[in-house]
């Protein structure tokens, strides 16, 4: 039987996150590239010292990690976003792999949940890429609706990610999300009755 590693992707809003929730109530293991990357800026001491001296001591309040100063710092200049991922990104990608390779010990199938697979130049770690898709205007909608986000906000997120359209070039699989939740968890059910097949053929 084989193994496969996938990457769940998609732009800001796009449900990926639903998504992979889904794949996670039929029992498949979501190694969540968001969930490595805090764990690792609220408790490694190496990475702490690091987001300090760029950011100074008000990016945390005591041990506690300052989101809004640090988010506001990041996503509005790209050099400072750089920096971030250059410090944070090549400590998630080790981790990530160690987890998968363990998971792949008693399971054909791990999923890897991250938004910057492209962006980071990551795609090659994976057997198969799946792209969330929607269109951009009911991406926004969501992230003002449920994350509370400006305009400006979702634009500056948006603007630090690969086109969309760039994106479906270059995924395995694409699923458009424009329409209802149990539309989305159709279309993950549809992908794992896929993957099934491949890691029996």
């Amino acid at each position: 039987m084989k193994k496969l590693k996938i990457a769940v992707t998609g732009n800001i809003g796009s449900g990926k996150s639903s998504f992979c929730k889904y794949l996670e109530e039929m029992n498949y293991a979501v190694i969540k590239a968001d969930e490595i990357a805090k764990d690792l800026i609220a408790n490694d001491e190496k990475v702490k010292k690091e987001i300090i001296k760029h950011f100074g001591n008000s990016a945390y309040n005591g041990n506690e990690i300052n989101k809004k100063y640090l988010a506001d710092k990041v996503f509005s200049d790209q050099s400072n976003l750089n920096k971030v991922n250059s410090i944070i990104h090549p400590l998630v990608i080790e981790k990530v792999a160690l987890l998968m390779n363990k998971q792949l010990q008693t399971s054909a199938l791990v999923f890897h949940e991250a938004a910057l697979i492209y962006e980071a130049d990551i795609e090659d770690l994976f057997d198969i890429v799946v792209l969330i898709s929607a269109d951009s205007k009911v991406r926004m909608e969501r992230k003002k609706i449920h994350d509370n986000f400006s305009e400006e906000e979702f634009i500056k997120r948006e603007s630090n990610q690969i086109p969309e359209e760039e994106k479906k070039k270059r995924a395995d699989f694409v699923f458009t999300n424009d329409g209802t939740l149990n539309e989305l968890k159709a279309k993950a059910m549809l992908l794992i009755k896929v993957l099934n097949g491949i890691i029996h053929n």
